[in-house]
């Protein structure tokens, strides 16, 4: 089969067309995949932002169709439709038992994982996906079952991007009505906040980017305002009375923005940290400002999302036109131009490239 691999950092992929597959093992799943979207932190994990190891076959936001499950797995079937999901489910562990599954403890054993076959050597799938390959082998507690109805390039975009930003709205933030969001970064996670935001009733929505381009696709998605960095105070206090924003997040993953971000929030309000930085790079605050301040600072990781009930949630708010997820692809391509996907992406891609994997 086809798949895309990343053999050394800050390299292009390279497209296979002789990638194997390891045999079908107890608990896991063989899944065709039919779409995948490609996601900044792709690019993270190709400059080694995001820490996925080489060779490695990229993607971990994908959607497909079930060809066979291995001994054990009970409630998934051949010819099933899913949707995958980098970060396990287990309903087993402690922070799945409190309510905390995107932190399963499952997460590093399936990020580890190697289930592609190259030249005999075997390989892992980025966190343990690898949805740039036409066909991939997943824990069943990583696949959420989905209606059969519903485009797979669709659903392909939930599993990392649309419910990273719409749950750390709702989810992290709990955006209240009638209260003012800020959202630093207007890509497919900021927009993707700024959907969340919309539907839980905020009043005022604020995009900030560097790029035209981007803040006028965020008026599209719900955002009231947008201005680039250099006009935030001025907004600030336009839309709040210069007291600063019940809810800021941030969706870029750099120190400057994570601080402008709790900065931005009013005292008393809420800062949510979604962007993935690098792990070396530091973010400080005097131990005055954080008693003064009394604002929440929060980190989210995959929106606090319960995946078995928030990804068939945000599907029902498709279904019901409230989440535009079409409007979010402004590239379909076949996984052959997947360089070209990441280099619109590094060159500032207003919002999502789709991979169409499989007809």
């Amino acid at each position: 089969m086809k798949a895309a691999i990343l053999w050394e950092l800050n390299q292009e992929l390279e497209v296979r067309d002789d990638v194997g597959l390891v045999d079908l093992g107890p608990g896991q799943v063989h899944v065709k995949v039919v779409s995948s979207g490609v996601c900044h932190s792709d690019v993270s994990a190709q400059n080694g932002t995001i820490p996925s190891g080489t060779p490695v076959v990229l993607g971990h936001e994908g959607a497909g169709i079930i060809q066979e499950v291995g001994p054990g797995v009970e409630d998934l079937k051949a010819g099933d439709h899913a949707i995958v999901s980098f970060t396990p489910a287990c309903r087993r562990c402690k922070p799945c038992l409190r309510g905390q599954s995107n932190l399963c403890d499952g997460m590093m054993s399936m990020a580890i994982s190697r289930n592609f076959v190259v030249d005999g050597q075997q390989i892992g799938g980025m966190t343990g996906c690898g949805t740039f390959a036409e066909e991939m082998i997943l824990p069943e507690s990583a696949i959420v079952k989905v209606d059969n109805d519903i485009p797979l390039n669709v659903v392909s975009l939930i599993g990392c991007g649309v419910m990273t930003g719409v749950g750390a709205s709702i989810n992290t933030a709990k955006v209240t009505p009638g209260s003012s969001v800020v959202v630093f970064g207007a890509g497919g996670v900021g927009i993707s906040a700024i959907q969340g935001a919309r539907i839980a009733g905020a009043a005022e929505i604020l995009a900030v980017d560097t790029m035209d381009s981007k803040l006028d696709a965020a008026k599209k998605f719900g955002a009231t305002h947008g201005c680039t960095p250099d006009a935030l105070e001025q907004m600030k206090t336009e839309i709040t009375g210069g007291e600063g924003f019940d809810f800021a997040l941030e969706c870029v993953g750099h120190p400057d923005t994570i601080r402008g971000t709790y900065d931005a929030a009013r005292r008393g309000g809420t800062a949510v940290v979604v962007g993935v930085g690098r792990q070396e790079q530091m973010v400080q605050f005097s131990a005055f400002e954080l008693f003064f301040g009394d604002k929440s600072l929060k980190g989210s990781m995959f929106g606090s999302a319960n995946v078995r009930v928030d990804m068939p949630k945000l599907l029902r708010l498709w279904k019901s036109g409230k989440l535009d997820l079409e409007g979010m692809i402004t590239r379909r391509m076949k996984l052959d131009d997947v360089n070209e996907a990441f280099r619109a992406m590094q060159a500032g891609e207003v919002v999502r490239s789709v991979l169409d994997i499989a007809a």
